[in-house]
């Protein structure tokens, strides 16, 4: 029997792990990109779509990672279609409007990367972001075709 704060080495040894965490870290450096520089109007959201998909995946992550999915109150029993509802339709959509958001900011803002001009420039920041934001929705997309795989073959859990 497993400890209280004991691993499930399943978990760790499952696709769904490195994903699980190329998400967390791809989404930390997306909303600490958008958050660490200066933002307005449509960043907004961006970085609130960044941080719930990323506080989200942080809770999925936590609980998978300690083997007690069984403690949340109507998902726990569902959990492979719970992960797999939260990559494709959170995480995936939050993460591909938050990259469209700042993939927008970042073409209005391309004139600044021009040698020369002397003014402080976002062109970098937004563009990062963007990059961060497309990647991590890949990474939700992957994970939940993987979940959704793993239920089309009969299997009822994540590991």
């Amino acid at each position: 029997a497993r400890g209280p704060l004991s691993l499930h080495r399943p978990f760790l040894r499952s696709p769904l792990a490195p994903l699980r965490l190329g998400q967390l870290l791809l989404g930390a450096a997306c909303w600490a990109t958008v958050a660490a520089h200066k933002y307005e109007g449509a960043a907004h959201f961006a970085l609130f779509a960044a941080v719930l998909a990323w506080l989200l995946a942080l809770a999925l992550a936590g609980l998978s990672l300690l083997g007690r999915w069984a403690l949340v109150p109507l998902l726990g029993g569902r959990w492979l279609l719970a992960n797999a509802a939260h990559d494709l339709l959170l995480g995936a959509g939050l993460y591909a409007a938050a990259a469209g958001v700042m993939g927008h900011k970042a073409e209005r803002n391309s004139y600044c990367n021009l040698p020369g001009y002397s003014q402080r420039c976002l062109y970098r920041a937004y563009l990062a972001a963007a990059v961060c934001a497309a990647l991590a929705a890949a990474l939700h997309l992957l994970s939940g075709l993987y979940c959704l795989a793993r239920r089309c073959r009969g299997h009822r859990d994540i590991v």
